[in-house]
């Protein structure tokens, strides 16, 4: 069996007979656990280990898992400071800048590796426009080369703790003041305006980034469609301008910005019809139902295997457990300048102002 194309959630801390059911289902391929599934270091390795003992290959279990706010779980878990709190070290000091994205790329992924999680959907490479309050301080930087940069490193350090990163939100969500989970934004640019937000990929995509998420935006001057729904946006731009060779996440398709373009069965094949290889549907069993019973999807072999390589390594031996990862010296080292850069006020300021 193949991993499927759609990645859905569970309602608590351990599975249910139901939830078991779910997970078994072909159309089937991943899992995205929220706060709500967490309870502590050890119950979460209890509920990833009986998903992972669900199917071979194994389902990919994933979190939003970023740092600042939206951090999922976090007793008992290094509290990493927002990306943009990264930004403003770069502008005072651009090497240690990078070195704190790496840090915090290594520190996100051994933590989560170590409790069996493969993915964690980061890093935002959102450009900070000043205008989206959904996005905000999850950005890096106001400039592209700045947000390309630190994105790298923090990519490179995931990589370090064997966890692959997931660039988003594809092409660009920081110029809109709608928030997609309630509403549909829309991006007047034109193509040609949008060339420093395709800048951080086209540079991580040059080294090697393993997935994308796409946005619930429509840009109407490119595509009708939002970027997720769109061949245009997926096929023509990201695959074939880009040349991505990676997976291509949809962001929830329960979300308002994808709802005004049909139910969720019509979304659905909207997205695999313009080339994206997984579709998150979190937060409504009855749309998950709908299309189990309802979505003809088989991946071809070139998605699974882009799927298959998305799974996480197996940690070193002495960081494969929360309690030898926190022995560690490296562990240690990175929680402590974490900490640092998370709750030391710097002198400078992205845009020229506190926030």
């Amino acid at each position: 069996m193949t991993l499927g194309c759609l990645m859905v959630d569970v309602a608590g801390r351990a599975l249910l007979p139901e939830d078991r059911e779910l997970l078994e289902h072909p159309l089937v391929g991943g899992v995205i656990l929220f706060s709500r599934n967490y309870d502590s270091p050890a119950q979460l390795a209890a509920l990833t280990a009986e998903v992972r003992a669900l199917r071979t290959p194994r389902l990919l279990v994933a979190a939003d898992h970023e740092g600042g706010r939206v951090q999922r779980f976090r007793p008992d878990f290094t509290l990493l400071p927002p990306m943009r709190r990264l930004g403003r070290e770069y502008d005072m000091d651009a090497a240690r800048g990078r070195e704190l994205a790496r840090e915090a790329g290594w520190v996100l992924a051994a933590e989560l590796r170590a409790l069996g999680l493969d993915l964690a959907f980061a890093p935002v490479v959102d450009l900070e426009y000043g205008v989206s309050t959904v996005i905000g301080d999850r950005a890096f930087h106001a400039e592209a080369d700045a947000v390309a940069l630190l994105a790298g490193a923090l990519m490179a350090g995931m990589r370090d703790a064997g966890m692959s990163a997931t660039a988003k939100h594809f092409p660009g969500h920081g110029a809109v003041v709608a928030d997609s989970h309630v509403a549909l934004p829309v991006d007047r640019r034109r193509f040609e305006d949008l060339t420093p937000d395709l800048t951080p990929y086209r540079r991580l995509i040059a080294n090697g980034l393993p997935s994308v998420m796409m946005a619930h935006v429509v840009y109407p001057e490119v595509d009708a469609l939002p970027a997720s729904l769109s061949r245009r946006w997926v096929g023509d731009i990201l695959r074939g301008d880009l040349d991505f060779r990676g997976a291509v996440f949809t962001d929830d398709l329960s979300m308002a910005g994808a709802a005004a373009f049909g139910g969720v069965l019509e979304r659905a094949r909207l997205a695999l019809e313009a080339g994206c290889d997984m579709l998150l549907v979190c937060n409504s069993r009855p749309a998950v139902q709908q299309l189990l019973e309802r979505l003809e999807a088989r991946p071809g072999p070139v998605s699974a295997l882009r799927l298959a390589r998305l799974h996480g390594r197996d940690p070193a031996p002495e960081l494969a457990t929360p309690e030898l990862l926190r022995a560690s010296a490296r562990w240690r080292r990175a929680h402590a300048t974490l900490a640092r850069a998370r709750d030391e006020r710097p002198e400078l300021w992205l845009n020229g102002e506190a926030s």
